[in-house]
């Protein structure tokens, strides 16, 4: 290896280390979940999840009179990124390595640069947009992950492997039942802070009891299709979204033993003891479950 190839070498791994700072940074829930991959697939998403904080930053936490702009060049970056494969921005070559490895494409990146846009326009939402917001800032997150998880390891030349039909299906599902999950847990900061309604009909007060438990049976209908597809995943995969999803069950089971008005007035979090113990027993079940 010459010198260039070593700087180059240093440089990916440098911006993968920025995209793994940024998982751990914000999200003790996905670390968890991700530390049972292999580490090429571990850090691909890694690079995802970066890529999507950093864009929802720019828009939650930025905000402001430019924030369009800056979410604008933060797109733009990205599509000079993927043709170039290089980028200043340590997070943004991360993804577009990522990216260009596993095979996600416009047909994913856009429709979620376009929800994060909403999120500068839109502060209440009816059926029609709020199903756009959920396809567009959950279901391609979901289906960037299935193509890390089949892809990871794919050589240069080889085709893209694509999933069938019905674990598609569950991999959107999968993003649609964590993104309503934390719509729930951030109800006042959304309606507060951000001035933000996600779920259609709901008021400025939170969801009352007949719409609260419409939105809990709308989640466990997205869970139960995201479950029905995780034994179409390779094994490693499998665990890591089973043990993620544990953690959002047990999220889902702590809300639904609430009444709405302390939802909107407390967020729910799962406690890190807990989240090692769903880690343990999921990872135990996985294992039975491979011996049978």
């Amino acid at each position: 290896m010459n010198a260039r190839s070593r700087a180059q070498a240093l440089y990916h791994r440098t911006a993968a280390r920025t995209c793994h700072d940024v998982l751990a940074g914000y999200s003790t829930s996905f670390g968890l979940g991700t530390r049972v991959l292999p580490p090429a697939q571990r850090r691909h998403i890694e690079a995802v999840y970066a890529l999507v904080r950093i864009a929802d930053e720019v828009v939650d936490t930025r905000g402001g009179d430019d924030a369009a702009a800056a979410l604008d060049e933060l797109e733009a970056q990205v599509a000079r990124a993927l043709h170039a494969g290089w980028s200043t921005n340590l997070v943004v070559h991360a993804f577009a390595r990522t990216a260009r490895q596993v095979g996600i494409e416009p047909a994913e990146i856009d429709p979620f640069f376009a929800s994060m846009r909403a999120d500068l326009t839109v502060t209440v939402h009816d059926e029609e947009s709020y199903r756009r917001y959920i396809y567009g800032s959950a279901e391609v997150v979901g289906l960037m992950c299935l193509a890390v998880f089949l892809n990871a390891d794919r050589r240069p030349g080889d085709p893209i492997r694509r999933a069938d039909p019905a674990t598609v299906e569950g991999a959107q599902a999968l993003g649609a039942a964590f993104q309503k999950v934390n719509f729930l847990r951030d109800l006042a900061a959304d309606t507060d802070e951000l001035g933000r309604r996600y779920f259609p009909g709901v008021g400025e007060q939170g969801p009352d009891d007949q719409q609260y438990a419409a939105i809990l049976a709308e989640i466990e209908a997205d869970v139960a299709r995201a479950r029905q597809a995780l034994p179409a995943l390779p094994a490693r995969p499998r665990a890591a979204v089973a043990v993620t999803l544990g953690f959002y069950d047990r999220l889902l089971t702590q809300l639904a033993a609430l009444p709405p008005e302390q939802v909107r007035a407390r967020r729910v979090r799962v406690s890190t003891p807990r989240k090692l113990l769903v880690l343990g027993r999921t990872l135990a079940d996985e294992v039975r479950g491979g011996t049978r």
